[in-house]
């Protein structure tokens, strides 16, 4: 054989393995496991609903410009990890609904709007959590709503309806999940009690029964030890960020913190964990760029939190996903008024319009509930003055509230909320498009074993299949 070309193919591959060291060094920093194929023991689902990719975005800007922090869902999630889009129709329509979005990406199967993991043929199709119970894993659901809103719901019972609150909370005390964090309290107690169900039943107590630690507020959660959880912190959802009583309502990196801690403890078969911030979709349906960027970074400390855990234990996955974008965010440059259509007079969103909304003290919801369904100029110019200071309101938008008129079509749930969110954009220049979702495809961040299943563009049945694989459910 020719010498030359031996010490020719030493040099090549000499090279090789400098580049795979290089590359190997270069990687020092990134979560263990990244973009790894194989079979997880433990699965996260770091949920925020009503995000897509522009939302966070507009997390990891104000994060940056207005903190001085990083965004771990933009920075480690969808940068360092696999990054992946899910299209989110339902069977019977273009735009869907929690319950539709949740359901697909739970089942693999494409339910209506309202629907919880039941398809059209009145079919009922296992759900993530099901699947996983039935493999010995521990399973647990924390959400920022109440515990059987649509998404956390629809990962884990069924049901024809996303109403059917009280069959979906009987489903829960069946399927026992070892962790169970949220609001919702109203339907696990009888009238009798101050709640909302049609029978007599305790559903606290019965879980008390069984052996599940009950906390009801902040410091019984972090003080908690057990293995098995209920934490209902609200008869209804938790509170925005703006608004959060924080020695009642833990937030979501606290919640996923208690909620990583309990489901460790006697656990040789892995655990699923589900963790949803609602409030990213409540405030983009109010249209609440302040409650919004609030949420987002809310989120993102639960986001760290999954993180962290994973770097401690390499066989666990963490996917952060959305089921749909809501209110279809569009920061922007628009006219400071109607004087011109000069470019001399745009506005263009800045640190300082962003400063403007940190300044914010208070949810347009807040402001709503405060307002009343008959508002008058003095209780909105001292509400306005108290908790939107430097923001001031037009004579349309004043007029709209105090007449209880709606502004378009395409803005369907608040007259309040939609005024008083024109008046953040039009000196913010953070618009927005509707006040209810929108077709958006959602971003899927992926890091740890089985990673790789969620690169590309997918469906959200999609997300589903790739999970209960992992699981060896198909």
């Amino acid at each position: 054989m020719n010498n030359g070309w031996i010490a020719g193919a030493t040099v090549v591959w000499r090279g090789l393995l400098l580049l795979v060291a290089v590359l190997a060094a270069g990687c020092a920093g990134t979560p263990v496991g990244y973009g790894q194929a194989g079979t997880p023991k433990n699965i996260i689902i770091m949920f925020a609903d009503g995000t897509a990719p522009t939302q966070l975005e507009f997390g990891k800007y104000t994060a940056r410009h207005l903190r001085n922090e990083g965004f771990a869902v933009t920075d480690i999630m969808l940068r360092e990890g696999t990054l992946g889009l899910l299209s989110t129709h339902p069977a019977n329509a273009f735009i869907t609904d929690s319950a539709a979005g949740a359901s697909a990406m739970s089942t693999g199967h494409k339910v209506n709007n309202f629907a919880i993991s039941m398809t059209p043929d009145g079919q009922r199709h296992t759900t993530l959590m099901q699947a996983a119970k039935a493999r010995g894993k521990r399973i647990g659901i924390v959400s920022t709503a109440t515990v059987y809103d649509a998404s956390p719901a629809a990962f884990s019972v069924n049901a024809a309806d996303r109403g059917d609150s009280q069959a979906i909370v009987d489903q829960y005390l069946q399927l026992e999940p070892d962790v169970l964090l949220g609001g919702g309290a109203d339907y696990f107690l009888p009238a009798k009690a101050g709640g909302k169900r049609k029978d007599n039943t305790d559903v606290i107590a019965a879980f008390a029964g069984k052996g599940w630690q009950v906390v009801r507020n902040t410091a019984a959660l972090n003080a908690n030890s057990a293995a098995r959880l209920l934490g209902l912190f609200s008869d209804e959802d938790l509170d925005l960020e703006l608004d959060r009583d924080a020695a009642q309502e833990p937030s979501t990196a606290e919640m996923t913190t208690a909620a990583l801690k309990a489901l460790e403890r006697d656990n040789p078969n892995g655990f699923v964990l589900f963790v949803e911030n609602e409030n990213t979709d409540t405030a983009g349906h109010a249209n609440d760029a302040a409650a919004l960027m609030r949420a987002l970074w809310a989120f993102d400390k639960a986001v760290q939190v999954a993180i962290e855990y994973q770097r401690s234990h390499p066989d666990t996955l963490v996917l952060v996903a959305a089921d749909h974008e809501t209110g279809g965010l569009s920061p922007t440059y628009a006219q400071i008024d109607m004087s011109s259509m000069s470019s001399k007079n745009r506005l263009y969103v800045d640190v300082a319009r962003l400063k403007m909304l940190e300044g914010i003290t208070l949810s347009i919801k807040g402001m709503a509930e405060k307002l009343g369904k008959k508002p008058t100029n003095e209780m909105l110019d001292a509400l306005l003055a108290k908790h939107y200071p430097g923001f001031k309101i037009d004579a349309d938008l004043r007029e709209a509230m105090i007449k209880g008129q709606p502004l378009e079509r395409n803005f369907s749930y608040f007259v309040t909320s939609t005024a008083l969110s024109r008046m953040v954009s039009r000196q913010t220049g953070i618009y927005w498009g509707t006040g209810g979702h929108t077709v958006q495809p959602v971003a899927i961040g992926a890091i740890g074993p089985g990673a790789r299943l969620f690169h590309g563009y997918q469906d959200n049945t999609d997300f589903a299949k790739n999970l209960q694989r992992l699981l060896g459910a198909q």
